[in-house]
């Protein structure tokens, strides 16, 4: 079944590998929000609300399976306590102004120019790296469902239908928060302006900024780039980055996290099977209802999550290998997973420059 978008002139579908490769963006997003919704004031049926909206707003404008994705490097640090609520709220607030007019004077194009292509695989490879370290943590929480998830991986690979294998693991693990809640009892999200007031402190700035060089990186120029590889679409960084700024600005007022299209995300979907628009529209339908019985979400098993996190994460490795300087690319993935992925922006693009011009001499 499908359609095709009026925007984009793309036919959206809506069949088992729409299915399941929406949820290959989910296992980037679920273990964030509970996380922060179990150390934080903030609301996980209200995040999960907006991730709906956008999730279906961006299916249909797009066409594409585009991630929607928390920023990491914002709510990592608030999950940690090195940031509070309001300093998330704050800088969350900060990074959606500077991407609306990144975008308006289309500063991410002329990054993208500027920038090599190693340095922005092993951007991909850094994200692949750190995906993975969290999938294996998550995973060795819980080793017996782990090994359970595993096996229904295995299942669906020995069945030729390895891409419905997030669809298997996910549902069984709605069964298993189902019974550890005692049953589903349905309940309309909280949704006021400004339910954490933002707090703008120097601990904010900072943050603001590591999260916006991983944002070019990472959620732009890398995104915009395996939109190309996977989709043979164009679409520019500039254009990503007005509509993360779009998102911050209009969700994070009201409750909702600091969003971006991380390239994680859009490597899962396709990695699952999703290759058009219509896998974010079902997405979002998901996300919706799930809001509405955020109980269950929190007690989902996050070992789950973690064994699909391992294989989105191999899925966006391979993507980033796609370079004539594999080691440069290995680098810079090493350095993101040992820093952050914004430092490892800016060290390949220099290196990656450098390099250039010793080639060139």
């Amino acid at each position: 079944m499908g359609l095709t978008d009026v925007h984009t002139g793309r036919s959206l579908r809506f069949d088992a590998g729409e299915a399941a490769g929406a949820l290959g963006d989910s296992v980037t997003v679920l273990p964030l929000v509970v996380a922060l919704g179990a150390l934080t004031p903030i609301s996980v049926g209200t995040a999960l609300l907006w991730f709906g909206v956008f999730q279906l707003l961006w299916g249909l404008l797009y066409g594409l399976p585009l991630s929607v994705e928390p920023m990491k490097a914002l709510v990592g640090l608030a999950i940690a306590g090195t940031i509070t609520a309001g300093e998330l709220v704050a800088a969350g607030l900060a990074a959606g102004v500077v991407l609306v007019v990144a975008a308006r004077f289309r500063v991410l194009g002329r990054v993208q120019s500027l920038v090599g292509e190693a340095a922005i695989r092993g951007v991909q490879l850094a994200v692949a790296l750190l995906l993975a370290t969290t999938g294996v943590e998550l995973a060795a929480g819980d080793p017996t469902l782990a090994a359970v998830s595993v096996g229904l991986v295995a299942l669906a690979a020995a069945a030729g239908r390895a891409r419905l294998s997030s669809l298997l693991v996910l549902g069984a693990g709605v069964l298993v928060a189902v019974a550890a809640v005692g049953g589903v009892s349905p309940s309309l999200p909280p949704l006021a302006a400004v339910p954490v007031t933002p707090t703008a402190t120097l601990g904010a700035a900072e943050a603001t900024l590591g999260q916006l060089a991983m944002t070019a990186g990472n959620a732009a120029v890398a995104t915009s780039l395996l939109c190309s590889d996977l989709f043979d679409a164009d679409v520019p960084p500039d254009r990503l980055a007005g509509s993360m700024g779009v998102m911050c600005l209009t969700a994070v007022p009201f409750g909702g996290l600091p969003m971006c299209h991380g390239s994680g995300g859009l490597a899962g979907k396709h990695a699952f099977g999703a290759r058009t628009g219509g896998a974010n529209v079902l997405l979002g339908v998901c996300y919706l209802a799930a809001a509405c019985v955020a109980g269950v979400v929190v007690a989902f098993p996050t070992a789950f999550l973690g064994v699909l996190l391992l294989l989105v994460a191999w899925h966006l490795a391979r993507a980033a290998a796609r370079s004539d300087r594999l080691f440069l690319v290995c680098a810079v993935g090493v350095v993101g997973l040992l820093t952050n992925v914004g430092a490892a922006f800016l060290v390949g693009a220099v290196a990656d420059r450098l390099l250039d011009r010793a080639l060139s001499a």
